[in-house]
């Protein structure tokens, strides 16, 4: 079978509005973040490292730091990214449908979590 017919050729470069739109984006993100660790008592700078910026995670809802072990085991790492993203919502006086929203649309969830009035209140879980 010939299935040329289903492939799609890019011609030229892609649009210099989708790599800014897509810049912006990621600068919101990774501001949103810094802002979420700072009221959340965690250097903000710790929101730009890999690992260390789940280990600050933990740090701040009150999981142990081997949790960080669980997120490299398939399948638990999906129930524990979880509860760990509901760790974050109660942290801050939020309910399950903000983790919801954390969980779907962190794009959206995150900034909003960090320039509201949300106040990080204290661990979700004791250690």
């Amino acid at each position: 079978m010939n299935f040329s017919i289903f492939a799609q050729q890019v011609q030229g470069d892609p649009s210099p509005i989708a790599g800014l739109f897509g810049l912006a984006v990621f600068v919101a993100i990774v501001a949103s973040w810094w802002k979420v660790f700072t009221k959340g008592g965690q250097p903000g700078w710790g929101a730009l490292i890999p690992i260390y910026n789940l280990y600050l995670i933990l740090k701040m809802i009150g999981r142990p730091g081997w949790w960080l072990l669980l997120l490299f085991i398939p399948v638990v790492n999906v129930v524990v990214a979880i509860v760990i993203t509901h760790g974050i919502s109660t942290s801050f006086g939020k309910g399950i449908p903000f983790t919801i929203g954390l969980m779907f649309l962190p794009f959206i969830f995150y900034p909003i979590l960090a320039w509201s009035d949300a106040v990080y209140t204290e661990p979700a879980q004791a250690s």
